[in-house]
């Protein structure tokens, strides 16, 4: 096997006439390591040698880079890398600009390449330039496709949605940690989530205070939870305030926990806002807004914004793949190993489809006859259930993006064998 010496040079002293000579009119490949600050690009011909490797300081030298590249006058360049959160996405725009097409590689294929081109199992970032190069003169890249207006209109909504969430889990468990120390009673009694139980702590804070205000602390619980709070539960909780065992509040302890369950409030406002303006999005798509119908507005969003929309996948099974819920098997000789999830896709995706299923079981129907039964032949195992409702659930959601209605009895063969009897 060939070794290699990777060595850069800084875009500065690049000769770049010279380079336009040694390019010619063939095809050119520039294959980039993507990183924050330093980067590497390495130039190679078709027949897989390396004309130059070369580094730069992005972005300082970034748009020079990228209109040299375009000027030299190749039949076509072609510029890889691998998708490295948001660093990469100037450096992509600087290429389109200068007419160069992007293609993307995985970054599981370039770790695993580590050692197929010079024996070496080390991983560098001229080295990852070089083996970006060799896997895209292999074919095993696709061509960068960037996001229409739409999609990063929901992406943004989606984002601030997934902020305000995860500010509010935050908070909620700040709040649970300061009850355990001042009122352990009422959080079990109460759901965290419970307005009712949000609006009667940034009242008043202290569990001293309610049980002091108890008439009126009684009233603002009946006016906020209405019929489905109990008389017995509004009792129970405000004779634990009287009799909770929990630490003293001081004043500033107490005005802390009003902060907290006020903020609480908000988020919660705010969610729902984001939703609704989410919800606004939906009906300009017909497959999001049929999606949205089967398993929910956020859910189909997240589909959408993470995977793209079905028409880039031939078929279902692609669509599963995509999601990282298709299933790998490592078996050797006489030993078989076990069916996995192989879990490649976006987890954003199998986050939210986890919870469609659940959804999905928690009411009396087909899908839960038939987890039942299968929890029931996996000896009371309920992982693998959910695992297979899911690959069910995004390969139907493929079909009904492309038109046909959601019907839950579809997902199971033996259920459509009982219906055509």
């Amino acid at each position: 096997m060939n070794q290699y010496i990777y060595r850069a040079i800084p875009v500065q002293k690049l000769d770049w006439s010279r380079v336009r000579t040694q390019v010619g009119q063939g095809r050119l490949v520039a294959a980039i390591d993507v990183a924050k600050d330093l980067q590497f690009m390495a130039l190679m011909r078709e027949d897989r040698s390396v004309i130059h490797t070369v580094k730069w300081s992005h972005p300082d030298h970034t748009r020079h880079l990228t209109e040299c590249l375009g000027e030299l006058g190749a039949e076509r360049i072609e510029a890889v890398m691998e998708p490295s959160g948001t660093y990469g996405d100037a450096l992509r725009g600087c290429l389109r600009a200068a007419g160069i097409g992007v293609y993307r590689v995985s970054p599981k294929k370039v770790h695993d390449a580590a050692e197929v081109y010079d024996g070496v199992p080390s991983m560098h970032d001229a080295k990852a330039a070089y083996v970006i190069g060799r896997l895209h003169l292999e074919g095993v890249t696709r061509l960068w496709v960037e996001p229409d207006d739409q999609r990063r209109r929901l992406q943004v909504q989606l984002n601030r949605l997934a902020d305000a969430r995860d500010r509010a889990q935050r908070l909620s468990s700040r709040l649970e940690a300061l009850l355990a120390r001042h009122w352990p009673e009422g959080p079990r009694l109460m759901d965290s989530q419970s307005v009712s139980w949000l609006q009667l702590l940034a009242g008043y804070g202290d569990p001293a205070a309610v049980a002091a205000d108890r008439d009126e602390a009684a009233a603002l619980l009946r006016r906020v939870g209405g019929q489905r709070l109990k008389a017995a539960k509004i009792e129970a909780l405000l004779a634990s305030a009287t009799n909770t065992v929990g630490m003293r509040c001081m004043e500033i302890e107490a005005e802390r926990l009003r902060e907290l369950a006020a903020e609480q409030i908000d988020l919660r406002r705010r969610c729902r806002s984001l939703e609704r303006a989410l919800a606004r999005e939906v009906p300009h798509d017909g497959g999001l807004e049929a999606q949205s119908r089967a398993v929910g507005t956020v859910t189909a969003v997240v589909l959408r914004c993470a995977l793209g929309g079905v028409d880039a996948y031939p078929n279902a099974a692609s669509y599963a793949k995509a999601a990282g819920l298709n299933l790998k098997e490592r078996s050797s000789g006489k030993h078989r190993g076990q069916l996995k999830l192989t879990k490649r896709g976006p987890g954003v995706v199998r986050f939210y489809v986890y919870f469609a299923v659940l959804r999905l079981v928690a009411h009396d129907g087909p899908a839960q006859a038939w987890y039942r039964a299968k929890v029931t032949r996996d000896g009371g195992l309920t992982g693998p259930a959910i695992g297979a409702l899911m690959r069910k659930l995004i390969r139907a959601l493929w079909h009904v993006g492309h038109g046909e209605a959601f019907d839950e009895t579809k997902l199971f063969g033996v259920v459509r064998q009982e219906r055509a009897a």
